[in-house]
């Protein structure tokens, strides 16, 4: 996978209509193989929290497959709150996939220590939507613009209902800010991102193997609710 040596195209003239028609139902590899001959080689970032193993998919995708040349920057949001396993994991699928890592904290803070005393001790617990705006939303913001990011790739699916109804997400769409935004996995399941990492044998987050199904903040990670992770036979 090479990427694009051209001068940085105009995202916002791009027709998704068009390409979501063609993409819809594609399989991960050949949408983010679309956008190493598509998109310039620089402006293209990945959004990973390295404990969903749907974005270790896709980096697995980009890095194990793919191999983007230059490397494509993968953009981690280090709260301060993370179980320790994260931070040690992150460190290693750098080391094994030879990552362009970025890491962005929030503002006035470099620990957890820092951040209480600089926005209240157990924010979760008093203002949930705050704390997730200082570790998440503008970090996000923050590590995006300081990229230069023209187009940047999450690891997202489509959500289902009550009802059993999947949301609609796009394969393509525009963010708020104008741009281009890559769902790969928009088609596939929880299900099929372990199919993937079972086949691969692909690494993913330690705390898996505990029973964890979900994994976030430690502060917000119920242990109480443990759940087998079940892997395809």
């Amino acid at each position: 996978m090479t990427q694009s040596t051209l001068p940085p195209i105009h995202v916002s003239h791009l027709n998704l209509d068009k390409l979501n028609r063609q993409f819809g139902k594609a399989y991960p590899k050949e949408i983010l193989a679309w956008c190493g001959v598509n998109l310039p080689a620089t402006g293209l970032v990945q959004t990973s929290a390295f404990f969903n193993i749907d974005d270790m998919v896709i980096t697995d995708l980009l890095y194990r497959e793919l191999k983007p040349a230059p490397r494509i920057p993968i953009l981690f949001l280090d709260t301060l709150h993370h179980f320790q396993e994260t931070l040690d994991f992150v460190s290693y699928a750098r080391e094994l996939y030879k990552l362009d890592l970025r890491t962005y904290k929030p503002l006035k803070a470099k620990t957890n220590k820092e951040f209480a005393t600089q926005y209240g001790a157990q924010l979760w617990q008093k203002d949930l939507q705050k704390y997730h705006q200082l570790t998440e939303i503008e970090p996000l913001a923050r590590g995006l613009e300081e990229s230069e990011a023209i187009a940047w790739i999450t690891g997202q699916r489509r959500k289902k209902d009550h009802d059993g109804h999947h949301s609609y997400l796009p394969v393509f769409e525009y963010d708020e800010q104008g741009r281009l935004q890559i769902n790969p996995l928009v088609n596939w399941s929880r299900t099929e991102s372990w199919a993937y990492t079972y086949e691969h044998d692909m690494i993913y987050h330690p705390l898996h193997d505990l029973g964890y199904s979900e994994i976030g903040d430690e502060p917000l990670t119920p242990k109480e609710n443990l759940e087998p992770i079940l892997l395809p036979h």
